[in-house]
């Protein structure tokens, strides 16, 4: 199954930059092949479940193995079963109503 997701992962007990985490989880996003975009208060991520899932864990496996003493990860996840749907279709459908006026 498709998923596109959003997800926040904050890991605790690291001091106040996160910002060493939240690469190690985008370079994890990456050697996953997933489809990925950050922004300021998370990633968009989109692939089958299983990747997706499986690189969610590896996050976690991974910041807690650089240190992270807790983590918590807040997810959205949609997946839908009567057409594809990418991250950039969604994007591209509200762009085209703006413009159209």
């Amino acid at each position: 199954m498709y998923v596109l997701m959003d997800i926040m992962v904050s890991p605790g007990g690291v001091g106040t930059s996160v910002s060493p985490y939240v690469a190690m989880c985008q370079k994890i996003f990456e050697e996953a092949g997933l489809t990925h975009s950050m922004h300021g208060y998370g990633t968009n991520v989109e692939g089958e479940w299983e990747q997706v899932m499986a690189a969610v864990k590896r996050c976690h496996e991974d910041l807690h193995a650089a240190g992270a003493v807790r983590i918590t990860s807040h997810m959205k996840v949609g997946t839908r079963i009567d057409r594809e749907q990418t991250m950039a279709d969604k994007v591209t459908s509200v762009q085209d109503k703006l413009t159209a006026g």
